[in-house]
C-alpha cells in the first residue's frame, strides 16, 4: 500500500509516518506521547506527577440500532481507548454533526440515552458543539474525546510492552464484526444460521467496550507491577492489534493463533460473510502484554468479572522477529492493513440486506 491512503478504514502506518506524524505543530515539554500509529491515548502532564490521557475518534450513530443502543456503543468505541491507558476515563467533549433527517424528538431519545451511557462510567461531558447540516449522514456524525486522568507513575501505552511478557487477548476475535453483523442485518442471519446463532451474536453487542477489561486488568498492577500496555483490537483485528503492540513498542512477538478465543457464533458469521474472524475488527476485545508474575492474577481478576479471556502468545526480543503460529507451523507476522469488515458489510448493505 505504500503511502497511499486506503480506499477505506484507517490509514496504514507508512501514510501516517509520510503524512501526519512529520507535520504536528508545535514542539511542547508537558507531551510525553504524542500520536503514533497503534497507540490509542496521546498523554501529557498536567501538574507535577499528573498526567491526562487523551483519545479521539468518530461519533459513530446508527440509528437501526435503537437510539439507546446506538448512544451506549458510541459512547464506548470513545472511553475505551482511553480506558487502555490504565486510567479511569473521566471527561469528554464532543462535537455532532447531525443530519437533517434527525428530529427534534429523535435527538432527545438520543441524547438522554448518551448521557445515562457517560454517568454510568462515570465520565462528565465538559464542551462540545452541536448543529444539523447539510451534507452529513449517519453513520459519522461528528467527533469526541476522552480523557483519563491520573498519577504519572500509573499510566501505561502501547509503547511500554517489553521482552517476555506474556500477551492475553480477552473476550476472542471479531467480537464487533459478530455483533454488527447480528444488529444490522437480523433476518439475514437468522435465515442463514437459525435464531440460536444470531441471539447469542445479538449479545455481542454489549459485550463491544474494554472499559471494564482494562479496568480490572490494570487493578492488578501496571508496569512492573503487572500489565505493560493494553491495546483496543478494533480495525484488523487481533492480528493488527498484537503487530501494532510489537511496533510500538520495538519488539518482536510470537502470536499462537489457535489461542485466540473464536465463540461459535463469531466463527458462524465470519465463515458466511467470507471474512477471516483474526484479521476482522473486534471492539470488545483487549490485547494486554503481562508480567510473566502477575498472569494468573490478571487472568483471575478478569474471570472475577466475568470477562473470558486466554495467554496467545508473548513478546519477544526485537531480533528474534515477528511470528504467527498455527497448527505447529510458522509464519511472518504481518499487518493485514485493510480490514475486510468493511468491504463485506457494505456489500451486505448495498443488496439491501436486512
Amino acid at each position: 500500500m505504500g503511502t497511499e491512503l486506503p480506499a477505506i478504514g484507517k490509514i496504514s502506518p507508512e501514510a501516517f509516518s509520510h503524512y501526519i506524524y512529520p507535520h504536528l505543530g508545535a514542539q511542547r515539554p508537558e507531551i510525553l506521547y504524542g500520536p503514533q500509529s497503534g497507540v490509542d491515548v496521546g498523554v501529557v502532564r498536567v501538574a507535577p506527577g499528573v498526567v491526562m490521557a487523551t483519545t479521539t475518534d468518530p461519533v459513530f450513530v446508527v440509528p437501526q440500532y435503537g437510539w439507546k443502543r446506538a448512544a451506549w456503543f458510541a459512547v464506548h468505541i470513545l472511553a475505551s481507548d482511553a480506558a487502555t491507558s490504565g486510567l479511569a476515563p473521566s471527561l469528554m467533549t464532543v462535537d455532532l454533526n447531525l443530519p437533517l433527517s434527525m428530529s427534534t424528538e429523535d435527538f432527545e431519545q438520543f441524547w438522554l440515552a448518551w448521557d445515562q451511557a457517560v454517568k454510568d462510567l462515570g465520565i462528565a461531558v465538559i464542551s462540545g458543539h452541536t448543529a444539523r447540516y447539510q451534507g452529513t449522514d449517519f453513520p459519522m456524525v461528528g467527533g469526541a474525546t476522552v480523557m483519563s486522568i491520573g498519577p504519572e507513575d500509573q499510566y501505561i501505552t502501547t509503547a511500554m510492552a517489553e521482552a517476555d511478557d506474556v500477551l492475553i487477548c480477552t473476550k476472542g476475535a471479531a467480537i464487533e464484526t459478530a455483533g454488527l453483523f447480528a444488529a444490522t442485518f437480523p433476518e439475514w442471519i437468522r435465515r442463514e444460521l437459525g435464531d440460536t446463532t444470531f441471539e447469542a451474536a445479538d449479545r455481542l453487542f454489549e459485550q463491544m467496550s474494554v472499559v471494564e477489561d482494562a479496568r480490572l486488568a490494570a487493578s492488578v498492577g501496571v508496569r512492573q507491577n503487572g500489565v505493560t500496555a493494553m491495546h483496543d483490537a478494533t480495525e484488523c483485528g487481533v492480528v493488527g492489534g498484537v503487530y501494532e503492540i510489537a511496533e510500538c513498542s520495538g519488539l518482536g512477538v510470537e502470536l499462537l493463533d489457535d489461542q485466540v478465543i473464536i465463540r461459535p457464533e463469531v466463527a458462524a458469521i465470519t465463515e458466511l460473510a467470507g471474512i477471516d474472524p483474526l484479521i476482522s475488527i473486534s471492539e470488545g476485545t483487549l490485547l494486554l502484554t503481562v508480567k510473566p508474575h502477575a498472569v494468573d492474577k490478571v487472568l483471575e481478576r478478569l474471570k472475577t468479572g466475568g470477562i473470558e479471556a486466554s495467554v496467545i502468545g508473548r513478546m519477544l526480543p526485537p531480533d528474534e522477529g515477528r511470528w504467527r503460529i498455527q497448527q505447529g507451523q510458522r509464519r511472518s507476522l504481518v499487518h493485514p492493513r485493510v480490514d475486510p469488515f468493511w468491504e463485506a458489510f457494505g456489500r451486505r448493505a448495498a443488496e439491501g440486506v436486512t
